[in-house]
């Protein structure tokens, strides 16, 4: 057997572990002419020291030794690091204990004697294993970092209040239900809350339910069979199977038909779909999220909404703060659309926005949110023709908005004294950073009348 120069910073290490010291020895030295920075021990107590010090890359062990056994090193292993790949070795009599080995989270099992040319067919093989394991979990944690709540600015202490209550309810399966504005980002916190749960290597699946009129969405969702409509030549799955053991974005629940409302709460609580024209049901494994801009429980008074469907959804409400009230937000929100921009036209010479550029764009009041915002931004790159952006290179509604402040309720005459609460409750809600709670609090009102006079038209 001829010997693998492999350079010494390279070599994988592995323990060798077995109580006859010539057999530990002999298999070190086999897998050291193969490649590998390979070390013989003969106690499995020794082992277990070394196992707790020392970074292997792979473990070698016998199973019947005194003391500590193969399977006692095989959890010691397992336990200090779970992705090391850990080959057994026994006796032919021992076979269904390297089994249970195996079970245990053993790569393979070899059965003595074998030989060292076939020990390193296996260990490479555990080798390339682990490392592709190692880097689905780095790709995985790249992923949970650019799609999870790390990929959310918050600031601002009432986004801050947001982010904690959806990281506690990342690994739950109860719908969760995600109100704010147009463009404040209920589908990138949807997609935050997918990709930091137990479901992130499922589908995410997203539909918008005000875009696709009822028959459409029926079929979008729920699927159809062929000859169920005219042109329905083919059966196709719908979004909920789609999604299968993943999460579905509902996007817009609030503008969802009566009839579709029916029949999603029947999916909800069954956990179980039918197709468009099928006569029967398959089960379906989904985390559903929902988001709105609406008041469901004004729809459901005024008769537009199911009050069992909102209840259903409504386990937990989560209320992403207009950015009008998360002004801390505001200029790490300009910094990384910049960068975003920037990609996208790689020509610009924008670089940076001037401090009178960041004090207009603070005194703004973002009707549209942070999608304005992110406009905005793309905007003054596209259009730019210095490094710099200036208050005079922002769209003329931005640069010339009036500052915010406590609204003159007395300046042009006697307004509506409804007017009155909502620009006041919203002066009000803006200093307390969007906590609805805080400024129902320091009003003295509940949330309720808040939630009344900030709606107030």
């Amino acid at each position: 057997m001829q010997a693998i120069d492999v350079p010494a910073s390279t070599r994988a290490r592995v323990l060798v572990v077995d109580d006859q010291v010539d057999m530990a020895e002999m298999l070190a030295e086999g897998l050291s002419d193969q490649g590998y920075d390979a070390r013989p021990c003969a106690s499995s107590t020794e082992a277990a020291r070394w196992l707790e010090t020392e970074p292997f890359d792979a473990l070698l062990t016998d199973l019947r030794m005194p003391k500590v056994d193969g399977l006692g090193l095989l959890a010691i292993s397992r336990k200090l690091a779970p992705e090391r790949p850990v080959i057994v070795m026994t006796a032919y009599g021992a076979i269904e204990t390297a089994v249970d080995a195996i079970r245990q989270g053993a790569f393979h099992y070899l059965t003595k004697p074998f030989a060292v040319n076939e020990l390193a067919l296996f260990l490479g093989r555990a080798m390339e294993d682990a490392k592709i394991r190692r880097e689905a979990r780095s790709l995985r944690a790249t992923l949970r970092e650019k799609s999870g709540f790390g990929s959310l600015v918050a600031a601002s202490a009432g986004m801050r209040e947001v982010l904690d209550m959806a990281s506690r309810l990342a690994d739950a399966n109860t719908p969760v239900l995600i109100v704010g504005e147009t463009g404040t980002g209920k589908t990138a916190l949807a997609r935050a809350i997918h990709a930091s749960g137990s479901r992130a290597a499922k589908p995410f699946v997203s539909v918008n339910c005000a875009a696709l009129p009822e028959p459409l969405l029926e079929s979008e969702l729920f699927g159809h069979v062929r000859g169920a409509f005219t042109g329905a030549t083919t059966s196709r799955d719908g979004l909920f199977e789609e999604a299968h053991e993943g999460t579905l974005l509902l996007d817009e629940i609030g503008e969802m038909s009566a009839a579709l409302q029916a029949k999603l709460l029947h999916v909800l609580e069954s956990g179980r779909v039918r197709a468009v024209g099928a006569s029967k049901e398959r089960a379906v494994d989904v985390r559903v999220l929902a988001a709105t801009h609406r008041d469901l429980r004004e729809r459901v008074q005024a008769g537009l909404f199911r009050e069992d469907l909102m209840y259903r959804l409504d386990v937990v409400t989560l209320e992403i703060p207009a950015l009008r009230h998360r002004r801390e937000d505001l200029s790490i929100l300009v910094e990384r659309f910049l960068v975003e921009a920037k990609a996208k036209h790689e020509k610009s010479p924008v670089e940076r926005f001037t401090a009178d550029a960041i004090a207009k764009l603070l005194d703004y009041s973002w009707p549209g949110n942070v999608r304005e915002l992110a406009h905005v931004v793309e905007r003054v790159v596209l259009l730019g023709r210095s490094a710099q952006v200036s208050a005079d290179d922002l769209p003329p509604g931005v640069a010339n908005a009036p500052p915010p402040g406590l609204p003159d309720i007395l300046a042009g005459g006697v307004i509506p004294i409804r007017d009155v609460q909502r620009r006041y409750a919203s002066w009000a809600l803006e200093r307390f950073g969007g906590q609805k709670g805080r400024t129902a609090e320091a009003l003295g009102v509940d949330g309720k009348t808040l939630a009344k006079w900030l709606s107030a038209e």
